[in-house]
């Protein structure tokens, strides 16, 4: 999994309130278990028509956001079925980062897993988000998991709180099977001290 240290870019700004998982990746979606090629489905169907053709609303679809790597977006967002596939889609697309002020917690934990960082902030820090995101691609958020920090194009710096053992697993690139890796000495050696007593 690759590491989440600094990411700076722009930042697209999705009002919507609790958009659920089959609106992140439709379902129709879910037959591959690759992790790759989900990216041109995320948020299918608003992106596009019923004639395949693209919605010129639809933010990623905008000039200034095709490009983003930020997601700050409205209440609840990920609720519904726990699919993976959303973060996987959201990660092929190249969403490295969603801010809201709520996140279904099936959804906030495979982000995680996933190497998306989903941060919480308060309503009053959303906002100003949303303000900066809305300026288009020239108002780049840094993302600054090391030091905990959002920091807006004016400077400006907004302070998240995270979880010590997510923020780690983030910073190192591990996922559950780099985890188990981490400790394979610890593993091996009790596994030797079990063989020898099992032959004693």
């Amino acid at each position: 999994m690759e590491k989440f240290t600094i990411l700076e870019g722009v930042a697209a700004p999705m009002r919507t309130i609790n958009v659920d998982t089959d609106r992140i990746i439709p379902a129709k979606y879910l037959k591959t278990i690759k992790r790759t090629g989900l990216g041109k489905s995320l948020f299918a169907e608003m992106r596009y028509r019923e004639d395949g053709s693209e919605n010129p609303d639809f933010v990623l679809n905008q000039p200034a956001y095709r490009n983003a790597k930020i997601l700050v977006v409205g209440d609840n967002f990920g609720c519904g079925s726990s699919r993976e596939h959303a973060p996987w889609a959201l990660a092929d697309f190249g969403i490295r980062c969603v801010i809201s002020t709520s996140f279904a917690d099936i959804f906030f934990n495979n982000c995680a897993k996933n190497g998306i960082l989903a941060i919480v902030v308060s309503p009053e820090d959303l906002e100003k988000l949303f303000e900066d995101a809305e300026r288009g691609a020239n108002a780049t958020l840094t993302v600054d998991l090391e030091a905990q920090t959002i920091k807006g194009p004016d400077g400006g710096k907004l302070h998240f709180d995270i979880d010590a053992g997510r923020r780690h697993n983030l910073l190192n690139g591990l996922d559950e099977i780099g985890l188990t890796l981490e400790r394979a000495s610890a593993i091996d050696a009790y596994e030797q001290k079990l063989a020898q007593r099992e032959w004693a």
